[in-house]
């Protein structure tokens, strides 16, 4: 059997805000290809292990690598050319309010690729579409979209790069069902046909049934438990049995 590429390793990993301890011992795998759900109770530093990751915060201790690179100790030089090949998603899009969402997602063009205004026009429309969005999204601003239409905004901008990996900060929260299933099936897809490896903190247990490979729970300051939602319901846990097998779990699992 072939072991699988870790594409992202987190070690030992100690956060601290104050003497208020988050994280303690911290050690985690994602494996290249897979969607890895982060779920945990709240305050158990879901978004923040997301932001030490991306390097938006940085840990009192520990280790993380990604493609094999110590982004910790790296130089500015060395964690450049990482960086772009990830894209993250945060929350509500977060998009530049002051921009159309065409400008939002060649943003990150206009910062890190040297390219044609034409093509950089081109690959923000071809981004916005693979996001979902109709063509007269583009000239938009985040105030004339709907919620889901801003998530998918923001996605299109996470890809703007082409990204081995794309990081999702509780991308259903705030939707729909309807509208939720149909941004499962997006990311889904993307991850299929893209070959996309994703970390997505979410508490949708729908999600986490319908696309999740594997699953990391947050406890304890640590990653409790990894494995399959089908492994989940195994774990002798007070929290994890209650969050798998709660009413909302089971309506999760019978769904179609």
């Amino acid at each position: 059997m072939t072991e699988r590429e870790a594409v992202i390793k987190v070690r030992g990993l100690e956060t601290r805000f104050g003497s208020n301890v988050v994280h303690e011992g911290l050690d985690l795998d994602v494996f290249r290809g897979e969607i890895l759900g982060i779920v945990g109770g709240s305050g158990t530093g879901k978004s923040v292990l997301l932001r030490m990751i991306v390097g938006l915060l940085r840990p009192f201790a520990g280790r993380i690598s990604v493609f094999g690179v110590d982004m910790l100790g790296a130089s500015d030089d060395e964690r450049l050319p990482v960086e772009r090949r990830w894209g993250v998603m945060f929350q509500d899009g977060a998009l530049f309010s002051s921009l159309t969402v065409q400008q939002n997602v060649e943003a990150p063009m206009r910062e890190q690729l040297q390219l044609a205004p034409s093509v950089r026009v081109s690959l923000a429309r071809l981004k916005v579409a693979l996001a979902g969005l109709p063509e007269d999204a583009n000239p938009k601003f985040p105030s004339e979209l709907s919620g889901g239409m801003r998530k998918r905004a923001g996605l299109a901008r996470a890809l703007s790069l082409d990204p081995e990996i794309v990081f999702l900060d509780e991308p259903t929260a705030g939707l729909d069902p309807i509208g939720a299933a149909a941004f499962d099936r997006l990311i889904r897809q993307l991850t299929d046909s893209l070959g996309l490896t994703v970390f997505m903190v979410t508490h949708d247990l729908d999600s986490l049934h319908a696309i999740c490979d594997r699953v990391a729970v947050l406890a304890e300051k640590k990653v409790l438990v990894t494995g399959t939602m089908q492994e989940m319901l195994d774990v002798d846990h007070p929290w994890v049995r209650e969050y798998f097998h709660g009413p909302r779990a089971r309506a999760a699992l019978a769904a179609p």
